[in-house]
């Protein structure tokens, strides 16, 4: 048997942990691990247009599969092109792992052409960054690259140059078994008991969640019933636990609607499950405030606690609700519902009127479409911006669709990318990508890759000629909006001429067959849909310091517009509150 060399078995390990593709655009350093992927079965190389795109597709792949994903960046700038996926794919908590070629291990620290230092410029995004500079650290090196970034949920950077990649592999060299899953979380006794009896005490009782409910919807139901708490969320926690939810009261933050600012207020105890929303504006500081979280490094950094669990949500709930007295006092409760639906009925008006007849398109109306066509399980790809807006308003969640987008790390141009990973881990699973124009044209190059790879992906463009979020801003703060206009082609023929479906769609009666039309073709689509840049209009009461960039740091703020059919779930909900 042929003696391995260290791109060999770089390959080889990461097969072994679970990686089933390698994200990147090859060159120089690089080559000896691609020519090592091309010679070995187990994984395949996907060639994109940016190493951009090669990081979000590693971290979209991640979150959907919870598995571990890995991109490559050639020396110099190709790897650090890598960097803005990666510091997504860390604030994300997704496992990947990043190689960054290097230059020749003798040139090091010389000036050499397309030098630069990785061990430096990926500390921040990353648990792991470590350089290999002689075959003898290999294979330890990378698997504890490996372990932290699966272990501890983020990514992991490995540098090596490429003459050290060409190298042999050492003799006799040490593998171990490999982590491949996070273990549960379980609080100790003592901050279950604090927990218990700081909620039997409470007469109104809140719960807040973001995406550490993951795989804990029928423990965060159970608990609500038995202390009769309204359910509040952040953005990265709709998708877990907005669906079948009789407790249900909205969204606070930014984007929020509903109830649920007033139900974290408005209580006596507010327990922050699996949640580091950023705004603390919007979390109170006269009620008490306990958080559960698995990772400690979070507890007490958005606000001050009266108690702090280090847990997994689902085990601290599986814990705690056997031990809690039941509530039999609804009245908080349903007055929470209550607002929530009254304020939904407030906004949906905006939605309503004439909306089917309106030139240009309204993006809630288109929003609204896409939820009522797209599939139970699709996986929707959300750009930062307005596009958040529409997701977090219209989009279902079901239990089975996914929603992903730069939530953390709030980035331009990610979901495309992020639908070319989604789309590689199934392709018979339906891929949405919603674009904004101006997210869309930053990293459009990469929409040959999915031409190059048929990949089946639908980007719902959509398409205002603007950059309506940083409009928003600009307005908000009292500032007449410059530099946000975009001067775009018609992106339905782009996709034409590169291969792609493409079509246009200009009126509101065209919307639902382009989309239906879309989604049957077998391949990539492209569905350009002019928007109004003026759709979101601003709520009469906002004062200039309640938006500093993209955050809030003051205030509650509910921007008008629609939402969809979380209308038609606040008005069962309210099936449930008794009648006086």
């Amino acid at each position: 048997m042929a003696k391995q060399n260290v791109s060999e078995q770089f390959v080889d390990i990461l097969a072994r942990a679970g990686v089933k593709r390698l994200y990147g655009v090859v060159g120089d350093s690089l080559n000896p691990v691609v020519d090592a992927i091309r010679r070995n079965p187990a994984m395949d190389w996907v060639q994109v247009r940016h190493e951009e795109t090669a990081a979000f597709a590693a971290g979209a792949e991640a979150q959907i599969t919870g598995e571990l994903a890995a991109c490559a960046g050639s020396c110099g700038p190709g790897n650090l092109h890598l960097i803005n996926g990666l510091y997504d794919a860390h604030r994300s908590m997704a496992p990947v792992l990043a190689l960054a070629s290097h230059i020749p291990s003798g040139e090091i620290g010389l000036g050499y052409f397309q030098e630069t230092h990785p061990e430096l410029l990926f500390q921040e995004c990353s648990h792991y960054n470590e350089m290999i500079s002689n075959p003898q650290q290999m294979p330890r090196l990378l698997q504890t690259a490996i372990q932290h970034a699966i272990g501890r949920g983020g990514v992991a950077v490995v540098s090596m140059p490429g003459d050290v990649a060409s190298q042999p592999a050492p003799e006799k060299s040490v593998e171990h078994a490999l982590v491949t899953s996070r273990p549960s979380v379980r609080p100790g006794d003592g901050e279950i008991e604090k927990l218990c009896r700081m909620v039997d005490e409470a007469k109104r009782v809140t719960l807040f969640c973001g995406s550490g409910t993951a795989g804990a919807h029928a423990e965060v139901m159970e608990f609500a019933e038995r202390v009769k708490a309204p359910v509040g969320h952040a953005l990265r926690g709709k998708e877990w636990i907005q669906y079948d939810n009789p407790y249900d009261v909205g969204m606070s933050g930014l984007l929020g609607y509903g109830a649920a600012y007033e139900a974290t207020n408005e209580c006596d105890l507010l327990i922050l499950l699996g949640t580091d929303f950023p705004y603390n504006a919007f979390l109170p500081t006269d009620v008490k405030i306990v958080q559960v979280d698995v990772r400690p490094e979070h507890l007490g950094r958005r606000s001050k606690l009266d108690l702090a669990v280090w847990g997994d949500v689902r085990e601290t709930l599986r814990c705690l609700t056997p031990r809690v007295k039941a509530k039999s006092d609804r009245k908080f409760l349903d007055r929470m519902l209550k607002k929530h639906a009254d304020a939904l009925e407030g906004v949906i008006s905006a939605y309503t009127r004439k909306v089917d007849k309106h030139v240009p398109i309204h993006p809630e109306y288109v929003a609204s479409v896409l939820d009522e066509l797209a599939d139970e399980d699709a996986v929707f790809t959300v750009d930062t911006g307005m596009c958040n807006v529409w997701a977090a308003r219209y989009l279902t969640p079901n239990g089975k669709r996914r929603v992903i987008g730069s939530f953390s790390h709030g980035s331009m141009a990610n979901a495309l990318p992020q639908a070319i990973g989604a789309q590689f881990t199934d392709r018979n699973r339906q891929v949405v990508s919603m674009s904004g124009d101006g997210g869309f044209t930053m990293l459009m190059g990469d929409f040959l890759t999915l031409v190059q790879y048929d990949l089946p992906v639908k980007v719902v463009l959509f398409n205002n000629s603007s950059l309506g979020m940083v409009e928003l801003e600009m307005l908000v703060a009292g500032l007449p909006s410059f530099g946000t206009t975009n001067k775009n082609p018609d992106f339905a023929a782009v996709a034409r001429a590169s291969g792609a479906y493409g079509v246009r769609v200009e009126k509101p009666k065209q919307l639902e067959g382009a989309l239906k039309d879309a989604f049957k073709h077998k391949g990539p689509a492209l569905v350009d849909i002019v928007t109004d840049p003026n759709a979101l209009s601003i709520p009469p009461k906002i004062s200039a310091d309640m938006v500093t960039g993209f955050a809030l740091s003051a205030g509650k703020i509910v921007l008008d517009g629609g939402v969809g059919r979380m209308v038609q779930m606040a008005r069962s909900n309210l099936r449930n509150v008794p009648r006086p």
